[in-house]
């Protein structure tokens, strides 16, 4: 399931609360309607999403658990990349 496109995605713009369609849509970059509503079936199938009354999408304690693992590889990834800059100083940056 993580190694679908836009998974991970998904679960880290759901990890401070509930989002409706339209919002989480645009959080994940304007992904295609068709594919996140794709990947949401597939999320709610797996447990790690659900829909609340509203009408939104927000994590499952499985789903937050998979954020809390997230967190730390976001972390992990923070500290890696202030290495590469402080080790190759004139790398070029992700927009160059």
């Amino acid at each position: 399931m993580f190694g679908r496109r836009w998974a991970l995605r998904i679960l880290w713009e759901l990890r401070d609360g509930t989002l409706g369609f339209r919002p989480l849509q645009q959080r994940c970059d304007g992904m295609s309607s068709s594919v996140l509503h794709q990947r949401l079936t597939e999320l709610r199938e797996s447990r790690l999403v659900e829909r609340d009354a509203g009408d939104g999408y927000r994590l499952t304690p499985l789903g937050e658990g998979a954020c809390d693992e997230l967190r730390g590889l976001h972390l992990w990834a923070e500290g890696w990349a202030a290495e590469l800059d402080r080790v190759l100083p004139d790398r070029p940056g992700p927009a160059s």
